[in-house]
């Protein structure tokens, strides 16, 4: 007896598009969900309903569990880092005979670009993906055990708080991050004087322009959205059975860095084209 002839050349490219496809279709699917659920909690962080003594009470404690455990490490971290990184641009600059260059670089390189992604990524790790891995637990366990778990109850009971502390802690550090920089650029460069303050604030004031001030704020906003929404929204999605929490984690590290990137590229195209 002879085998299966084996399958044609149109046959395999045929079964290689339809597997494409479903990929495309399930890839759509679940941005989709996210978006959905980023969307249904912007309306209820806006409705003044969602909030009452329970749910303030919840908010406080997830934005002290978000900003307070690791605030002092962060800003020793951050300090250091400022430090190194100045020295280095200052140094290089100034071997360059550039040196009256030197608070631009500083300022733009750290204060614009590198600040607000370091303290989105320092929320991301810290607070947002844990909270994600023990939302998607709970919810897994509840479901397992047979209990009927309202999606809408637990976006407002477990859901908003997260996605404001997060909100809250990316925007809070990064200001905290932004001044520690500020400072530390001043002393540098200029030392512990005060004639050095009307050169800086000119420089400063000429990097600030409304148009780079609005795109730094819209930046940092977006980023603690999509820090602060994406790691709980992927919890709150239905997952194949046995997809494991390992596996959810991944895929949400995955989108959250690529929006981060994406963000980042656009606000230096608005910034320096």
């Amino acid at each position: 007896m002879h085998g299966a002839p084996p399958p044609s050349l149109l046959a395999r490219l045929y079964r290689a598009l339809v597997e494409r496809g479903q990929a495309l279709v399930r890839w759509a699917r679940n941005w989709w969900g996210l978006l959905f659920i980023g969307a249904q909690v912007i309306v209820l962080a806006l409705s003044p309903s969602s909030y009452n003594a329970g749910s303030n009470r919840r908010v406080i404690k997830q934005i002290y569990l978000a900003t307070a455990p690791g605030l002092r490490s962060f800003t020793l971290l951050m300090a250091l880092f400022n430090v190194v990184i100045i020295r280095i641009l200052v140094t290089t600059a100034s071997s360059y005979g550039l040196s009256g260059y030197a608070l631009n670089v500083v300022v733009r390189t750290l204060v614009l670009e590198l600040i607000p992604l370091t303290a989105a990524l320092f929320v991301a790790i810290q607070y947002s993906v844990p909270g994600g891995n023990e939302l998607f637990k709970t919810r897994r366990a509840r479901l397992q055990s047979g209990e009927r778990v309202n999606p809408h109850h637990l976006l407002g009971l477990e859901v908003l708080p997260r996605v404001l502390a997060g909100v809250f802690a990316v925007s809070f550090l990064g200001l905290l991050s932004a001044l520690i920089s500020l400072v530390l650029a001043y002393l540098i460069i200029y030392g512990p004087n005060h004639w050095g303050m009307l050169p800086y604030t000119r420089v400063v004031g000429q990097i600030f322009n409304p148009p780079t001030s609005l795109i730094f704020v819209l930046k940092t906003w977006l980023f603690a959205l999509i820090v602060a929404v994406l790691p709980v929204g992927a919890a709150m999605q239905d997952w194949p059975r046995g997809t494991s929490r390992t596996s959810v984690e991944l895929q949400g590290l995955v989108r959250m860095l690529a929006l981060l990137l994406v963000v980042e590229v656009v606000s230096l195209i608005g910034n320096y084209y």
